[in-house]
């Protein structure tokens, strides 16, 4: 066996070279956007605004909630857009490359206010982040909804999913991991530089940088997909009530329900997590210096789960991992509510081991299932709507990590938590209270929740795949031939009774179900 037999082995990937993996990596690598660009924003973001642009940890607050509201009204109507989109280049693929510009410049501007926050006034300063954190939302949106709607179609089978979803995790990795060492050269990496109003170079030419670093792979991404043309694809009329019912019908999917709980309470306690590790280093570890070391320990502790969590999904499905990672990152959550000054360093190092292990296994479940909930939805409907249920999967992911962020800076106001007095500053024990809070003991809670989720989402392969089955077969001869179990099945993952689903209708594929 040779090498690259030996990688695809261990990664798990099955096919050649040319049908199989260049299509895996091309339409991943835009997964260096997505991994990269919020795991930049999540360990300096709040440190920029507050320790050298100025702003208090409210004003940070609301630069993100604005940002993330925005996002609540560009991504649900990005889905549609996307769904509904006549192109030769089919639904989705051509917004990656419209995308790529709006990214680059976005992304330099969160970095950058041109010199605004140097008169003063902190008014215009948390005006211009809030119009270029919107800026920023919108291009990530304009991209992230249709790549991750593609997936269905561009694998659709149900291991075949997993693999595109363990190549994207890997390439998550790695936008992770290569940007934060570019920034962490730029500010020290050994001996991590204090942040003041001194280092605004520094993160202007962080953002120079990061900003084609994450753009440009968007044009390989673009490039090495195909999509089957959509120029003659029949639209649906569709008015503002039809907007709103395309989402609320998704909510009587069971299986989606149960997948956007995980994916929810997932992402509040690594919203809440991320946004507050900056300030739990600097003001109870006491280890500022240290901090991209620490950043490193993380990175790689969550990326050498991977294995284990592949392995978990191909033999015991693809709930497994979560079941047994979350009392790791519970473990890690804990342990960091004893932590202080003078705790030994391999305490630290150990709470962040066990945290970023055992949460890779939660975030495993997350990403994996999503592709399959699509295919319940058309179970339903008779219709693909790759672009609603990736609105979710966006919104997710950048709206909720957002408004835990500015969840986090409230919070930690409400506290009288105090930023931009540089090292001289020492907090109250009430504000380390505050902190504990948002680091150790409102994340708890939430992985717990996403856990106990993990243990209601029951599809198994056997189920998709004669999910699957069936709407082949409702496509070619008008009806599905299912036995009286298999019928119960479907019933129990859609959560509605086979007659009242597309698949057990007498509607052809096209077909809109009348609302119930």
């Amino acid at each position: 066996m040779g090498f690259s037999e030996k990688v695809k082995k261990a990664v798990g990937i099955e096919g050649g070279f040319r049908d199989t993996i260049m299509p895996m990596v091309g339409y991943n690598s835009a997964s260096i956007l997505f991994g990269g660009a919020g795991h930049i924003i999540s360990l300096y973001f709040m440190s920029f605004l507050t320790e050298v642009e100025g702003l208090n940890t409210r004003q940070a607050g609301l630069v993100i909630l604005f940002g993330l509201v925005w996002d609540a009204v560009t991504d649900p109507a990005m889905g549609l857009i996307t769904d509904r989109t006549r192109s030769r280049f089919g639904r989705h693929r051509l917004y990656i490359l419209l995308g790529i510009a709006p990214v680059a410049l976005s992304y330099f501007m969160l970095w950058n206010s041109f010199g605004l926050s140097k008169l003063g006034n902190d008014g215009a300063t948390m005006t211009y982040y809030i119009i270029a954190y919107m800026f920023f939302s919108t291009a990530m949106t304009i991209v992230a909804v249709p790549h991750t709607a593609m997936l269905p179609e561009l694998a659709p089978k149900y291991f075949l999913r997993t693999q595109y979803k363990s190549v994207e995790y890997l390439v998550n990795s790695v936008g992770m991991t290569s940007s934060f060492v570019l920034a962490s050269l730029i500010f020290g990496y050994v001996n991590m530089d204090t942040l003041t109003a001194d280092t605004r170079p520094r993160f202007a030419l962080m953002g120079g940088i990061l900003c084609l670093f994450f753009a440009l792979p968007l044009i390989f991404t673009f490039t090495s997909t195909r999509e089957p043309s959509s120029k003659n694809m029949p639209l649906i009329p569709l008015d503002l009530k039809g907007f709103f019912n395309e989402y609320i019908q998704v909510f009587r999917n069971k299986a989606f329900r149960r997948y956007f709980f995980i994916s929810l309470f997932f992402m509040m306690c690594r919203g809440f997590y991320n946004y507050s590790n900056q300030f739990f280093i600097r003001y109870i570890a006491k280890r500022w210096n240290r901090y991209n070391i620490i950043t490193t320990v993380a990175g790689i502790s969550e990326a050498s789960a991977f294995p284990l969590n592949y392995w978990l999904t191909k033999k015991y499905g693809k709930q497994f991992c979560g079941k047994l990672l979350t009392p790791v990152v519970i473990g890690g959550l804990a342990l960091n509510l004893f932590i202080t000054p003078s705790s030994p360093s391999f305490l630290v190092y150990l709470a962040v081991i066990m945290f970023n292990f055992g949460f890779s296994g939660v975030g495993f479940v997350a990403t994996n299932i999503q592709p399959d909930v699509t295919d319940v939805d058309e179970m339903i409907t008779g219709r693909r709507r790759e672009g609603v249920i990736a609105t979710f999967s966006s919104l997710i992911k950048k709206t909720v990590s957002g408004l835990m962020g500015s969840m986090t800076g409230f919070t930690l106001s409400a506290f009288g938590f105090v930023t931009g007095k540089g090292e001289n500053v020492t907090q109250t024990p009430r504000a380390i209270r505050g902190l504990r809070l948002t680091y150790s003991v409102l994340p708890i809670l939430f992985i717990t929740m996403s856990a106990l989720t993990v243990f209601l989402y029951d599809m198994t392969k056997k189920d998709h795949e004669m999910i699957k089955a069936a709407i082949r077969e409702k496509k070619i001869n008008g009806f599905a031939s299912m036995t009286q179990e298999q019928k119960a099945v479907c019933e129990r993952i859609a959560g509605h009774r086979f007659e009242d689903m597309w698949i057990g209708s007498e509607q052809p594929a096209a077909a809109v179900p009348q609302e119930q």
